[in-house]
């Protein structure tokens, strides 16, 4: 097979050739958008689930759905070193100007850049022992107009992010459209900056102003907005983005190679989802290697062997052991008794995922230790984005399959 025709797209957030299986999230946002558009109450939009499952190219999609829809947007990555002032200025700096050209009222937008821009230069308070604030914390956006004074300048996120966002909602409505910031990672925001943006979200769904966050994040973010406003399970709509069932995968694989004249035979695309587990970017990684390595169409369940572990020691080097070689010693010995009860429980249950959350308990009878004697470990590996705790008392890995990896790593 000819690897420049190759159509499949293994990459961070890189959209596939074929957006398969997310069809329902895609018409429940137009829904939102139309029902913003006339005037209708609507919540902000929260995506988790796991790494590799398409959250940031579905956050992508979205986005363009409402620049479709003539909506003013942007987009940041949280990180969890930077405070949320900067990159939601330049986010809503973006959404501002694709509004700016079709507003009759030149005055009404330098004023809202005016707040913008006090928002933006407003410095972060001093670290401590008196630190002076972190340059990327003075940052200054490139607006022309002088900064407002006694708007969104407090100095307080909460506050001013609330004023911030009334007044560009205000600017939305008088265009007849609205703006949407979409924030990736957001489970990596400081717990102040995701008071304040929930509290915003607050005050904007009870205005009825046509301003929407859509948030990406691993699968406790909710817990992390529960935790930061008791009233964020309200707040937001929740969409768990999952592995892709067996004819969405099967979908990945053939309308790409259908428009290349290429076919799978039915026992090829048997073992790819067996191989993948149907979670898009291993689909797009194992689907790669495949054409890469068959001789000729149809493609067989013969190639796709033949492929598997180049595909595998690709995963093994890029997806996962990047992501291994961030762990200390000891959080690899905590994440390595992990993946081994996850097996055993798998394995006793019957599921057909051995990457299930486990008790902290087990785990440290496992490893002859003191519950809180791990929990050092346990919150590195959370804060470096390794493992999650969705229920209280248990811990599950953010990476799919990253179990089976681990259990064929030497100690």
């Amino acid at each position: 097979m000819d690897p420049v025709r190759n159509p499949y797209a293994p990459g961070a957030g890189q959209r596939p050739p074929e957006l398969a299986g997310r069809g329902r999230e895609l018409d429940v946002f137009d829904v939102v958008l139309e029902r913003i558009a006339r005037g209708r109450p609507e919540r902000s939009l929260m995506l988790t689930g796991l790494r590799g499952v398409g959250k940031t190219v579905l956050l992508n999609t979205l986005r363009s759905q409402a620049i479709n829809h003539l909506w003013g947007t942007g987009k940041i990555e949280a990180r969890p070193d930077q405070s949320l002032r900067r990159p939601v200025a330049a986010a809503l700096h973006m959404a501002v100007r694709e509004l700016a050209p079709r507003h009759r009222a030149p005055d009404r937008i330098d004023a809202l850049l005016g707040v913008l821009k006090a928002f933006a230069q407003r410095a972060a308070p001093a670290g401590r022992g008196g630190a002076a604030p972190k340059l990327r914390d003075r940052w200054q956006p490139g607006i022309d107009v002088p900064a407002s004074s006694g708007r969104a300048d407090s100095g307080d996120i909460e506050i001013d992010l609330v004023e911030l966002l009334t007044d560009a909602a205000a600017v939305a409505t008088d265009v007849g459209t609205g703006i949407a910031i979409f924030i990736d990672e957001m489970q990596d925001l400081g717990a102040e900056d995701v008071s304040a943006l929930c509290a915003a979200c607050h005050e904007l769904s009870q205005l009825g102003a046509p301003l929407i966050v859509v948030g990406a994040g691993l699968p406790h973010l909710p817990a992390v907005l529960s935790a930061a406003k008791s009233y964020s399970e309200r707040l937001f709509r929740y969409q768990r983005i999952d592995r892709l069932d067996r004819i969405a995968a099967d979908q990945a694989l053939c309308a790409p190679a259908e428009r290349e004249e290429v076919e799978y035979e039915q026992k090829a695309l048997d073992l790819l989802y067996e191989k993948s587990g149907g979670y898009p970017y291993f689909v797009q990684a194992y689907g790669k290697a495949t054409w890469d390595h068959a001789p000729r169409s149809p493609i067989t369940a013969a190639d796709v062997r033949v492929a598997a572990p180049e595909a595998e020691a690709e995963l093994a080097v890029g997806f996962f052991g990047s992501r291994f070689e961030r762990a200390t010693p000891a959080e690899r010995e905590y994440m390595r008794a992990m993946a081994t009860l996850a097996l055993v429980d798998g394995e006793e249950s019957g599921r057909d995922d051995m990457d299930a959350a486990v008790p902290t308990a087990e785990i440290a009878r496992a490893l002859g230790r003191k519950p809180a004697s791990l929990s050092p470990a346990r919150d590195a590996l959370i804060k470096k984005g390794l493992i999650y705790s969705g229920e209280r008392g248990t811990v599950a890995f953010t990476v799919p399959h990253f179990g089976r990896y681990l259990r064929t790593q030497p100690a």
